[in-house]
């Protein structure tokens, strides 16, 4: 039995089968490259789903790991922290937000958010004040408040009850999220794109004109920006595009730059009702991570070039997307901004994905029809040439559809 074998047979034993993985044992990777444990290579057009925005194992987080290992790995938040200070006064100087909190997740920092957005409510406008507003086809993450939030109602079943509080409109649709709005109402929260969904793009304007609703009725706006923030998007968060200022704003996933982490943004106004003991994470902010953030995020601002890349190769990798949509009639659109992309067939996309696996190549499929890619951002045109080469001949081997799918 090989190495691969026996870690995929030992996987099978001991783990629970709560994820339905590739035949594939990643050991070892470096910028765009991964190597499983029988040593064939992959171009990895998934980044850990958008978690290795800067590429695997980048040597300024590898270094700052190192370091930082060597100095502390874990004390309490009943002490100043330095480097959970230096992340946090690097995410506050390059964004909207006056104060950050800091946890492991995306799920928990999308909880951070309720909670706040809830305590928000009830100290400002009463008791009632609690209901939050999200979208169908969101996901937000897997506790039970963020599965709550989540609008896919596949991922729930067999969990409920659920929490009370939230209730979900049809995305990008203004006039149903305003006809949502009621005296109980505290907050909006969305994903500016919808990552899960199948990277649903709102209308231009749409992001705007919630917001403009927040503020005509005294509601929070909540970002969902775990996916789409952190230069994925091409711009250090995805709100950038709208030219909207939000309330509060949750991150994770590429914060840093392949190491857990999750962070809630807020406005001092907002953050102001948090107070000692009110909210808490024995891990979160911690030494080991926050060291990893703040490599992480000085790589990506350093003189513009991570995020200039993101928006070229983007572009690029989009024109090549479309003349593929152009050629196979299997392909009924392509969505996305930045690097974080996708093609829509009119049949299951998982054949395409394991086709691209067979070739080294590594892919996600979504909402079951499908192919979003999301490569770290120092992808280049060359690589995303050699997949548009494997994703032709890949669809070339779909059966044509008999018409469209609904």
């Amino acid at each position: 039995m090989s190495l691969q074998d026996e870690l995929i047979a030992d996987s099978r034993r001991y783990l629970m089968d709560t994820y339905a993985r590739y035949p594939v044992a990643l050991v070892k990777g470096q910028g765009m490259r991964v190597v499983d444990a029988e040593g064939r290579e992959y171009l990895d057009f998934m980044a850990g789903v958008a978690v290795n925005n800067l590429g695997h194992c980048h040597p300024r987080v590898v270094v700052a790991l190192q370091k930082q290992a060597q100095r502390l790995l874990h004390v309490s938040n009943f002490f100043h922290i330095e480097p959970q200070i230096r992340l946090a006064k690097l995410l506050v100087e390059h964004s909207f937000a006056d104060r950050v909190f800091f946890c492991n997740s995306g799920a928990e920092a999308n909880e951070a958010a309720i909670k706040l957005a809830r305590k928000y409510g009830r100290t400002h406008r009463g008791p009632r004040c609690h209901e939050i507003i999200t979208a169908e086809g969101a996901f937000h993450g897997r506790t039970l408040a963020t599965l709550t939030a989540t609008g896919n109602p596949r991922v729930k079943e067999g969990f409920e009850p659920l929490l009370p509080g939230f209730r979900a409109v049809p995305y990008n649709d203004l006039p149903a999220l305003a006809s949502a709005i009621s005296e109980a109402t505290c907050a909006v929260m969305l994903e500016p794109i919808q990552g899960e969904a199948g990277v649903i793009v709102p209308d231009p304007g749409y992001l705007a004109g919630v917001r403009e609703l927040c503020d005509r009725h005294g509601l929070l706006l909540i970002l969902d920006e775990v996916q789409t923030g952190m230069g994925r998007t091409g711009r250090l968060f995805a709100y950038e595009h709208a030219g909207i200022v939000p309330d509060i704003v949750t991150l994770a996933k590429g914060l840093g730059g392949g190491v857990p982490i999750g962070a809630c943004l807020a406005t001092e106004r907002v953050a102001a009702v948090f107070g000692p003991g009110s909210h808490a994470s024995t891990f979160g902010g911690n030494p080991l991570a926050c060291a990893a953030g703040v490599a992480a995020l000085e790589a990506l601002l350093e003189d513009g070039i991570l995020l200039e890349n993101c928006r070229r190769v983007g572009a690029y990798f989009m024109r090549g997307l479309q003349a593929l949509k152009q050629k196979h009639p299997v392909v009924q659109g392509v969505r996305g901004m930045g690097l974080l992309l996708a093609l829509v067939l009119a049949t299951d996309a998982k054949p395409v994905v394991e086709a691209c696996l067979e070739r080294g190549f590594l892919v996600n499929a979504t909402a079951e029809r499908v192919l979003r890619f999301m490569p770290p951002l120092v992808v280049l045109e060359q690589e995303v040439d050699r997949l548009l080469e494997v994703l032709d001949r890949a669809l070339a081997e779909l059966p044509a559809p008999e018409q469209a799918a609904p």
